[in-house]
């Protein structure tokens, strides 16, 4: 069966049963704002509590803390009075001792006869005194450890450059002896009426000797290079069989164009030989024409190759750099070629032609320095003196009899010895230096100034002998004292 139930009743229960939901709704919310609100009241009075009771605890903490800090600034103002009261102790106490000081210092100071500045000054020039005596004998020692170690140094790199180096001799002489075919050459050499040997000695300006020797002719020439040229000449002449003027001034041009090549050829070799490089043609030509000189049986190109031989050597030992060093030692005796055209020491013309030349100014100064008449100021100057003076020096490299050499030695010797107030005289250096040594009490310095210059005076005019010889006079004064 059905129910039918018309729109009517059911609206408004509907609306009455919405409003019973909402009521109850509000109602339960109402109740819990209440109950929030409660719990948010419990909670704010606990905190409240909470803020009083650590408030109490906190002003309890501060007056704790004021009582102690009470306490402590009284002890401070107690030990404050107490500081005090020391420090006026100390002041007077100071007082006391500076008043007994002054005193002691004043009795001290009747007592020695000394201020108290000059007694200060006096320990300050003691003490001055005795750093300077200790600091002499530590700066004397070590001069002393490092010239000898210098000097062994030295001795060690000569001595090594020496042996590494040697170089065959030359006779020096002012004669060329030329052989001939026969002794009927010598009448063809002289010509009619002596015409052939006349143009020859012109052309030339050699003197041709013909004596009674047989097959043989001599040459006399001072200058080795033109002597040369007229040797070749007679040379050319002599295996031609044509001898005439005409015929002796064409064969002269040609051997002097030949000489001039083999002077030229003998540069070249020389620089190839030394390591040279880069030189001005015409110093290459003047190097060689020193191939025909000699000084004193050592030929002077093979002694200018040796010496750069030796000073490259010396230079490589010492870490410098050789190519300049061997460049100078390889110049420096240069103005040999030319010391019969040019007046003046052979070091000083060598100098100034090597100037000319384009050579730098340190090859120019070994040049002028290495004869000591220009003080040398740089290591090629002192590298080349040396290389110079150990191939000259050296045993064996200049022909000089032993005979001759003990005699001038002995005669050095002789020379310095008979002045008044020597005590003992040396010979040094195979004789390049004469070492004197005088009597203190009996010469003073400037005696010692005059015997030296008057023993080189009399060596110079006495003597015969290649280089320089030097003169050292030692005056050496002792004070001896006994420690008792």
């Amino acid at each position: 069966m059905r129910i039918a139930l018309s729109a009517g009743p059911v609206v408004p229960l509907l609306s009455a049963v919405v409003l019973v939901v909402v009521v109850a709704v509000a109602w339960l919310t109402a109740g819990r704002l209440r109950s929030a609100q409660r719990r948010a009241a419990a909670e704010t009075e606990r905190a409240r509590r909470r803020a009083e009771e650590q408030s109490a605890r906190m002003r309890a903490e501060l007056d704790r803390r004021e009582e102690r800090l009470t306490e402590e600034l009284r002890r401070l103002r107690a030990r404050e009075g107490e500081l005090d009261d020391r420090s006026t102790a100390l002041a007077r106490s100071r007082v006391e001792v500076d008043e007994l000081v002054r005193r002691r210092a004043a009795e001290l100071e009747r007592a020695a006869g000394l201020s108290a500045s000059e007694a200060r000054a006096q320990l300050v020039r003691e003490a001055e005194a005795e750093a300077r005596r200790e600091s002499a004998v530590v700066v004397r020692e070590i001069e002393r450890a490092a010239k000898e170690e210098g000097e062994q140094r030295a001795r060690e790199i000569v001595a090594g450059a020496i042996q590494r180096l040697a170089s065959e001799q030359t006779a020096e002489t002012a004669v060329s002896v030329f052989r001939l075919p026969n002794e009927e050459m010598k009448g063809r050499i002289i010509g009619r009426e002596g015409r052939n040997i006349r143009t020859f000695e012109a052309v030339t300006g050699v003197n041709l000797i013909i004596d009674d020797t047989p097959a043989s002719v001599q040459l006399s020439c001072f200058d080795p290079v033109r002597r040369e040229t007229a040797r070749l000449t007679l040379e050319h002449l002599v295996e031609d069989g044509r001898i005439h003027p005409v015929r002796i001034e064409d064969v002269h041009e040609r051997s002097r164009a030949e000489v001039e090549r083999r002077c030229v050829r003998a540069g070249e070799d020389a620089l190839l030989s030394a390591r040279v490089g880069g030189m001005h043609p015409e110093l290459v030509r003047t190097l060689g024409t020193l191939r025909y000189r000699a000084s004193y049986g050592q030929n002077v190109l093979g002694h200018l190759v040796e010496s750069a031989h030796l000073a490259g050597m010396m230079a490589a030992e010492l870490g410098v750099d050789p190519e300049p060093v061997r460049r100078s030692a390889l110049l420096h005796d240069i103005g040999k070629a030319m010391t019969h055209e040019v007046e003046g020491s052979h070091a000083a013309i060598g100098a100034d032609f090597a100037r000319r030349h384009g050579e730098s100014a340190e090859v120019v100064h070994a040049i002028a320095a290495h004869h000591g008449e220009v003080e040398p100021r740089t290591v090629e100057a002192v590298l080349t003196q040396a290389a110079d003076a150990c191939s000259g020096g050296r045993p064996g490299a200049r022909k000089e009899s032993l005979e001759v050499y003990v005699r001038r030695l002995e005669r050095l010797e002789e020379i310095a010895r008979a002045h008044d107030g020597v005590a003992k005289v040396y010979a040094m250096q195979a004789g390049r230096e004469v070492r004197v040594m005088v009597r203190p009490e009996v010469v003073d310095d400037l005696g010692a100034q005059v015997i030296a210059r008057e023993v080189a005076k009399q060596v110079a005019e006495e003597l015969t002998y290649p280089g320089q010889i030097r003169v050292t006079v030692v005056r050496e004064s002792r004070v001896t004292e006994v420690a008792r």
